[in-house]
C-alpha cells in the first residue's frame, strides 16, 4: 500500500535512542528515535540512498542493503520479512486467491469434533467452519459479506463485548492483517477492507497507524460467549501448503478444562433440534 515502506521505516528509527547504538543525541530532537543521516551511517549507505528508500524510489535495493538496515532498526524476523516484502512487493496473478476450501479440508475440518476450527483468507475473511466453530462464532447465522473477523471485532456492536482482553486482541489482529497487507500489495479486497475500517474505527485507524507487523499463528484468546460463558482457548494457525492464502484455524482447549466442557455443552445446544 502507498507509503508503507517509508511510514515503517520512520516507526521503527523512532523507537531507537541514539545512545543504545553508540551515537551522540546532541540534545533535544525535533522528532524521536534516529534521523535518517545516523540509520544510513550505521547501515553502511548514502544518506541520498535511504531517503530514496524511504520515499519508496528503491525498486532493486538489495537483500544486503535491507539487512543492514533490519539490524540498525533492531527487527526481528517477522518485521524482518515485512521489510522485504514492502520494499520489494511482488506483483501476483490476480486469480491467485482461492474463494473457497478444498472438500478435503472441508472434510478435516468436520472431522475435528472436539474443536472448534475454521479457515480464513489474508484479509480474515472466513471462508469454511466445523460444527463447533459455528456454535463458537455463528458463522451460519451471518450474510456472506459479515464474516470477516476483523470486522466484526471493530465494526460490530458486540465485538467489543466478546472478548474481555480486548485492546490486546485488537492489536495483535491489527498486526496480523498490516503483514498480510504487506505480502498481498495487489490485494484490491484487502485494501478496501483497510479503508473502510480505517474510515469507521478510530481504534483501528490509531493501531494502524503503529505499523505492528505480528505473524499471531498462535496463544490463547479469551471468548465471553452470551450462552457458553467464559472461554480461554489456545489456538493454532496453520498455512494450508496447497492453498497458502489460506490458514486453518484451531482452537485447542485442555482436555477435562472447564471451557472443554463449555464446549461441549454449546455444541449439543447448537445440535439439538427444534421443535
Amino acid at each position: 500500500m502507498d507509503g508503507d515502506l517509508g511510514n515503517f521505516l520512520r516507526s521503527r528509527r523512532a523507537r531507537i535512542q541514539p545512545e543504545e547504538v553508540g551515537l551522540p543525541s546532541y540534545g533535544r530532537r525535533r522528532v524521536p528515535g534516529l534521523r535518517r543521516e545516523e540509520v544510513a551511517q550505521l547501515a553502511g549507505v548514502s544518506v541520498d540512498y535511504y531517503i530514496r528508500l524511504e520515499q519508496g524510489r528503491g525498486p532493486s535495493v538489495s537483500d544486503a542493503v535491507l539487512d543492514a538496515i533490519a539490524r540498525v532498526l533492531r527487527l526481528d524476523d517477522t518485521e524482518h520479512a515485512y521489510l522485504r516484502a514492502v520494499a520489494r512487493p511482488q506483483k501476483k496473478p490476480k486469480s491467485r486467491r482461492a474463494p473457497r476450501v478444498r472438500p478435503g479440508v472441508q472434510l478435516l475440518l468436520d472431522s475435528m469434533d472436539r474443536t472448534p476450527a475454521f479457515v480464513v483468507d489474508p484479509g480474515m475473511e472466513t471462508l469454511a467452519w466445523n460444527a463447533l466453530g459455528d456454535a463458537l462464532h455463528g458463522f451460519s447465522r451471518m450474510a456472506p459479506d459479515q464474516r470477516n473477523l476483523v470486522r466484526q471485532l471493530f465494526l460490530d456492536a458486540g465485538g467489543r463485548d466478546l472478548y474481555p482482553d480486548f485492546a490486546a486482541i485488537a492489536a495483535q489482529t491489527v498486526a496480523r492483517l498490516r503483514l498480510s497487507a504487506g505480502a498481498h500489495p495487489d490485494d484490491r479486497a484487502l485494501r478496501d477492507l483497510v479503508g473502510e475500517l480505517s474510515l469507521k474505527s478510530e481504534d483501528f485507524r490509531r493501531l494502524w497507524a503503529d505499523h505492528q507487523v505480528k505473524a499471531c499463528m498462535y496463544g490463547v484468546k479469551r471468548i465471553q460467549h452470551p450462552i457458553a460463558g467464559l472461554l480461554t482457548l489456545p489456538y493454532e494457525s496453520l498455512t494450508l501448503p496447497e492453498t497458502p492464502d489460506q490458514t486453518l484455524v484451531v482452537y485447542t482447549p485442555e482436555p477435562g478444562s472447564e471451557t472443554t466442557e463449555r464446549l461441549q455443552l454449546l455444541g449439543s445446544w447448537e445440535s439439538a433440534p427444534t421443535r
